[in-house]
């Protein structure tokens, strides 16, 4: 069975002193030096990018090989660095600074990935929601995050009907225990096409993300009880 490889988020500090973070620096130490030859490493801009690499104290011989991925190079590179994937080599995607793929090209190759069965991950992040929908791969130039649904029935309903029916991306996020409830609800509201991206135990090493419709994912889940965030493609 053919073994592709994955496509890991780095988000980066904002600030141009900033110290990347210790699971960052572990994963893309270790890339680097042991696993060199399987792994890309993609930056957005060249200059800046290969400062800060020196700057968090990663391997200098490592900046030669810099893959450059961003609004100019994205439409062409994506297809490479997804060939690279299927050939079974591990991506490492950076911006400049902050998450990668959110409102940026990363959500191009993300969304790829996820049309390619190629695992998508990220290095610990601080935000769950900005993260979920980072790894989501939909478009979210404009989306709304409505959190938690009400919790009379009728008002519910109303506010669920709203969200599956809007132009825009969605973010939902609630209890352990409702992530089952919300999913049926969403089954048998109507919208059975209506596709999902439900991000569980983000950073965690049960992460688990899915991709599909309600009805799809209630039969693929194993374990319901979980933490999770909803997002609604447009």
């Amino acid at each position: 069975m053919k073994t592709y490889g994955t496509l890991t988020l780095i988000p980066t500090p904002l600030s141009e002193s900033g110290v990347l973070e210790p699971v960052a620096f572990a994963l893309l130490e270790q890339a680097a030096l042991t696993h060199k030859e399987n792994s890309v490493f993609v930056i957005e801009d060249l200059k800046p990018g290969r400062k800060r690499w020196l700057q968090f104290k990663l391997p200098r011989e490592t900046v030669d090989s810099f893959v450059l991925y961003n609004e100019h190079t994205a439409g062409v590179v994506a297809r490479e660095l997804l060939a690279e994937l299927k050939l079974g080599k591990n991506v490492f995607l950076m911006s400049d600074g902050g998450l990668p793929a959110f409102y940026d090209p990363g959500v191009e190759l993300v969304s790829m990935c996820h049309q390619h069965n190629i695992k998508v991950t990220s290095t610990p992040f601080c935000n769950s929601v900005v993260l979920a929908l980072a790894l989501s791969g939909y478009n979210h130039k404009r989306f709304w995050f409505e959190g938690f649904l009400p919790m009379e029935a009728h008002e519910r309903s109303a506010v669920l009907k709203k969200l599956l029916n809007a132009k825009h991306t969605s973010i939902l996020m609630d209890t352990p225990y409702r992530m089952k409830r919300v999913l049926e609800e969403i089954r048998d509201s109507g919208a059975t096409q209506k596709k999902l991206f439900l991000a569980m135990d983000l950073n965690s090493e049960t992460e688990e993300l899915r991709m599909g419709t309600a009805s799809q994912l209630l039969e693929v889940i194993r374990e319901f009880k979980r933490e999770f965030i909803l997002i609604i493609s447009e």
